[in-house]
């Protein structure tokens, strides 16, 4: 609990909000990606070095020996590498057995996507590249809790909406850190889009991801998925007014999701 205060607001409360068991499965996945993506947009290493990181994880998580051999490839970095990412040994046994072969399969298919598009700088042409950037980022973390609600009490969901879930989460991101992006010389915006263009795309992916969640159980589950996207949706809504989603706008939202009436 204490590594999710440090790296995310958005995710922290919701996974305190989950039951014991589905608790440590959706904790040890978070912070498996986490992990990954601190090495994919880590300011102070050098593309090459990210690409055989990434690969070296993605080669390692799923042998039985990962632990040893995951702080063999971290040890030379150790002083550079986030926390998160060199801990992710840890992470890994968080997760309950019956399930880890699952989050590892993701986070060994994460890891090999993230170190394609260091590659690439990150260039984005077209929608497609887009779609497929935010899903390798975002939308099979979607798939990924998807198959986390299935194991836990046989909650089924829409597939096609959980990618869209994570699509649209991403895309707010891309919008809110367009400024950032541009200064480390990245965009992923697609050539010829402006503003309009990405907002229409990011609205059309939170329009499933509103019908996703509105397809599940009262329950923790409902409840985790309702708080990221109604921060997404405030973070949308503010930046459109060229406005920052304030922290006490955050625990308003926060505070009025968790003792919503669907619980």
């Amino acid at each position: 609990m204490d590594m999710l205060a440090s790296t995310s607001r958005t995710f922290l409360i919701p996974i305190k909000g989950l039951v014991q068991g589905l608790q440590e499965a959706v904790a040890s996945a978070y912070l498996c990606m986490r992990a990954i993506d601190e090495v994919e947009d880590h300011p102070d290493l050098a593309p090459n070095v990210k690409m055989s990181l990434l690969t070296g994880i993605s080669g390692i998580v799923e042998q039985p020996s990962r632990n040893v051999a995951l702080q063999s490839l971290f040890e030379p970095y150790r002083d550079t590498l986030h926390e998160v990412t060199y801990r992710l040994g840890d992470w890994i046994d968080l997760c309950p057995a019956a399930i880890t072969d699952r989050v590892l399969h993701s986070t060994a298919q994460m890891a090999e996507q993230m170190a394609e598009w260091v590659g690439r700088n990150w260039q984005i042409k077209t929608e497609e590249d887009l779609d497929y950037y935010t899903y390798c980022v975002a939308g099979a973390v979607g798939e990924l809790l998807t198959d986390l609600w299935k194991w836990y009490d046989g909650t089924e969901t829409d597939r096609e909406k959980a990618v869209a879930f994570g699509r649209g989460l991403q895309a707010v991101n891309i919008i809110l850190n367009r400024k950032e992006d541009k200064k480390r010389g990245v965009s992923f915006f697609p050539d010829g889009w402006g503003m309009e263009e990405m907002l229409s795309y990011t609205r059309k992916n939170l329009k499933q991801a509103d019908a996703y969640i509105a397809d599940l159980p009262a329950g923790p589950i409902y409840r985790f998925c309702s708080i990221p996207l109604a921060l997404a949706h405030g973070s949308l809504k503010a930046a459109t007014a060229g406005e920052k989603l304030r922290r006490s706008d955050v625990m308003d939202i926060v505070s009025r999701l968790t003792g919503y009436s669907k619980s």
